[in-house]
């Protein structure tokens, strides 16, 4: 069965410029949000507070990114203060009425004490799209962090879209891991053995713990090598643990993380 064709230009529509802005902040014995600050296609919603931590879902008030647009989400967590936030639905990049990259750029800042968990749901590349997505994170030395990053290669039966990812994370003024990976052509190798082996998701969950020891975790195969899912969870030189892995499926693949999660949260990696 032949793919289905990309979607058609859209009407010559402007282009989207929009920051959120969260600001989380310890006040006695609670975290409140001070600056809760939508924009654009992010709509921030509250949500009732969840072991210990303030919650925020991210609710697109509009399709996008498309081709052009300039997207930017910049959290702020104080001292001792706790975040956790997630989405309501995928990011869908699509093509835009020109040739113009979107952008959608993510800067997480941690404080001394602080904790976020940055658990968004997957970026879908479509055919035809151009992304170029980064995560800066900027953490104190005894801040946590648990973060999520999934993209799938294409919706159903259709070719993947050009995106481009940079994960950055310092930890007290020094770098903790920087990342950088290219899908879709004309990147050159993106879907060989070396990169997604030509699965459609792919992901990595990260954890910052100031109690790890990496010295003290082996390195972890994820997976069954015959189940269509595959991935490996390894110390990194500093208090942390990174999962890498890659699926068939979204779901394949958010198994993969969650079971990764799990053993780093219990120190059984």
């Amino acid at each position: 069965m032949n793919a289905p064709a990309p979607d058609p230009p859209l009407a010559d529509t402007p282009a989207v410029t929009a920051t959120a802005r969260v600001h989380a902040a310890r006040n006695g014995t609670a975290t409140v949000l001070p600056l809760l600050s939508g924009d654009g296609p992010f709509y921030l919603q509250r949500l009732r507070d969840q072991d210990g931590l303030a919650r925020i879902d991210v609710i697109g008030a509009m399709s996008g990114p498309l081709g052009g647009d300039r997207l930017a989400l910049h959290v702020e967590v104080g001292p001792d203060a706790g975040l956790r936030i997630t989405a309501a639905a995928s990011t869908i990049a699509l093509r835009g009425p020109g040739t113009d990259a979107a952008t959608y750029d993510v800067r997480l800042t941690v404080a001394d004490g602080g904790v976020l968990h940055w658990l968004p749901e997957p970026v879908i590349s479509t055919a035809g799209s151009t992304l170029y997505q980064t995560c800066t994170v900027d953490l104190a030395p005894t801040a946590r962090l648990v973060l999520r990053d999934e993209q799938v290669l294409g919706r159903t039966g259709e070719p993947s879209g050009r995106l481009t990812t940079r994960l950055t994370v310092h930890r007290g003024g020094r770098p903790l891991l920087d990342q950088h990976t290219s899908y879709g052509d004309p990147h050159p190798g993106w879907d060989g053995p070396a990169v997604v082996g030509g699965h459609r998701a792919c992901g990595q969950l990260l954890v910052v713990e100031p109690d790890i020891a990496p010295a003290g975790l082996p390195t972890v195969l994820l997976g069954d090598p015959g189940g269509g899912a595959q991935g490996v969870l390894a110390p990194l030189a500093g208090p942390a643990v990174l999962a890498t892995a890659v699926a068939g499926t979204a779901s394949r693949l958010r198994g993969l993380l969650d079971e990764a999660l799990e053993r780093a949260l219990t120190r059984g990696v």
